[in-house]
């Protein structure tokens, strides 16, 4: 079954992982399996609203071409699950396909326990199914240390040995990684808290607002600095944030830099699939309209490579996998104007002040990207599109140079930014019938576009 939107609905996306239909929220589970990328997610199989929570499954052989699964994980009935299969990873355990995530019970308290599941059939390289550990590996966090937020595992290796995160936030408002050590997946044992809000890059990075970290995500860069990535919850989704530096043998996670992961306003709970020579990186846009209103609400952004600045700043491309989906010609090479399709990938350099126009509404309001390399700026404006909450423009800095490059990935409403490879931003955009989908770029820049066409085998 193909990932192509229904037709009728010309907001959905039709090149990036999302259900046919109903809700879908945060990527779990990224894995590499006999030659195939999996994809797993938080989704509503019955209705477009955040409820009765299962793991949805996809999977390609290439990152462009995506098919569905049947799903992966469903709540047991008076399990540890019974009130939703939460977030997770999915790991290698002796030649299994094994899920780790978090199981809510009906008696829920505020408090996940950590569950299991494994494939069936490790030689089926759909993983179609998956059965479930009857009792929870972890019942829940150390009691001596107060938190009232526990969910989120994450498991990587480090020295040899297997280690996990949790993402956690304690009752005193101050936020938190938790540390496990679970060299064997069935035998958790608490290794102390990793990092909190008051250690002095974080706070200096996030500020105090986050009141738990969740989706906590950690991994090794090609030349060995470590990136932390962590979702901040204030009550609510908020923002997501990184910090970069070293992890000792003795598992301390010293930060030398940091900032926020993605710049926009719909963009969360990234998870990361580590692979020989990079890492790759899919986060959850969420709607910023009335939920469910067409019968679907949320999709996963395209994979994006994460590594590391000389600076420690993150690096951000978009997986190169995705030119897979460029059509045999593009659509533009030069200044001035042309039609916009519904899906494009767009890339403007520019060496002076530029203003880049995408979107044009009937009284002449205009969408756009405006780059100053002398400031180092890029600001998308998209004022007369108003989101749910606030329009106003969204603003990147980066160092000043004498060339600025922007690369935006459209598909439907969802808008993918990348300043350079040091910014990115993802905001949902949903035009309005008598909208004008018109490129224009002003002479001195260069620019490139290209449809993005369904791919084809071969």
């Amino acid at each position: 079954m193909s990932l192509a939107a229904p037709p009728q609905d010309p907001h959905a996306p039709r090149f990036r992982v999302r259900p046919p239909a109903n809700w879908m929220n945060d990527p779990n589970g990224p894995f590499r399996w006999r030659g195939r990328y999996h994809l797993f997610y938080q989704h509503n199989p019955d209705a477009p609203v955040h409820a009765n929570v299962h793991w949805g499954h996809a999977s390609s052989p290439d990152l462009a071409h995506w098919e569905h699964h049947p799903i992966a994980l469903t709540p047991t009935p008076g399990g540890p699950d019974e009130a939703g299969c939460w977030s997770g990873c999915v790991v290698d355990d002796r030649g299994v396909p094994t899920a780790v995530y978090t199981g809510v019970d009906r008696d829920h308290s505020g408090l996940g326990t950590i569950c299991l599941a494994r494939a069936a059939d490790p030689d089926d390289p759909a993983l179609a199914d998956w059965t479930t550990l009857p009792t929870p590996v972890l019942t829940g966090p150390p009691e001596d240390l107060d938190v009232v937020m526990f969910r989120d595992p994450f498991v990587f290796r480090h020295g040899g040995r297997r280690r996990a995160l949790v993402g956690a936030g304690h009752a005193d408002g101050t936020p938190s990684v938790l540390l496990y050590d679970c060299d064997d997946l069935t035998d958790w044992r608490f290794a102390g808290v990793l990092l909190d809000g008051r250690d002095p890059a974080a706070a200096a990075v996030f500020g105090d607002r986050a009141t738990g970290w969740e989706c906590p995500q950690l991994f090794a860069t090609r030349g060995g600095e470590w990136v932390l990535v962590v979702s901040l919850w204030d009550g609510d989704p908020w923002t997501t944030g990184y910090l970069t530096g070293r992890l000792d043998a003795d598992l301390r996670f010293s930060a030398r830099a940091g900032g926020m992961l993605d710049h926009g306003r719909d963009f969360y709970a990234p998870a990361v699939l580590q692979e020989p020579g990079r890492a790759l990186m899919w986060g959850w846009s969420w709607e910023a309209r009335e939920q469910g209103e067409a019968g679907w609400a949320g999709v996963l952004t395209a994979p994006r490579v994460v590594d590391v600045h000389p600076d420690g700043a993150l690096r951000v491309t978009p997986a190169p996998e995705l030119r897979r989906l460029h059509a045999d010609e593009p659509f533009v090479t030069a200044p001035g104007r042309a039609a916009l399709p519904a899906a494009y990938d767009l890339t403007v350099s520019a060496r002076g002040h530029t203003t880049v126009s995408l979107l044009r509404s009937a009284s002449g309001a205009e969408l756009t990207v405006r780059l100053d390399p002398g400031e180092g700026t890029v600001a998308l404006d998209r004022g007369d599109w108003p989101r749910a909450k606030a329009g106003a423009p969204v603003v990147v800095h980066v160092p000043p140079d004498e060339e600025l490059t922007v690369r935006l990935l459209v598909d439907g409403s969802l808008y993918e930014l990348f300043v350079g490879d040091r910014a990115m931003v993802t905001e949902r955009v949903y035009h309005r019938p008598d909208d004008i989908r018109e490129l224009t770029v002003p002479s001195g820049a260069a620019v490139t576009g290209w449809e993005l066409v369904p791919p084809t085998h071969g």
